[in-house]
């Protein structure tokens, strides 16, 4: 055998070995994260209570943030607090 081709061996059972490691990551990755969902439901938070309108801000202001992260999370987002830096 010639050196290229013991280097050519070599390339590719060390490429094998690293995909087959992260498949084993991933796999083993995955299946934690299932079991832990599954039999480890993370407890039901409480409802964040709502925003109250503040002398601080302007109510208009308020609203144009509101607004906009409605919009930007699609009505997922909620604001629930709102402080001046």
């Amino acid at each position: 055998m010639s050196n290229m081709e013991v280097a050519l061996q070599l390339l590719g059972v060390g490429m094998v070995t690293v995909f087959l490691i992260l498949f084993l990551v991933v796999l083993i990755g995955n299946t934690i994260i299932r079991f832990i969902n599954r039999f480890m439901p993370e407890a039901e938070k409480p409802a964040p209570a709502a925003i109250t309108p503040s002398s601080a801000i302007d109510p208009r202001k308020m609203s144009a943030i509101v607004a906009a992260i409605q919009q930007v999370t699609n009505g997922k987002g909620k604001v629930v607090n709102i402080e001046k830096v």
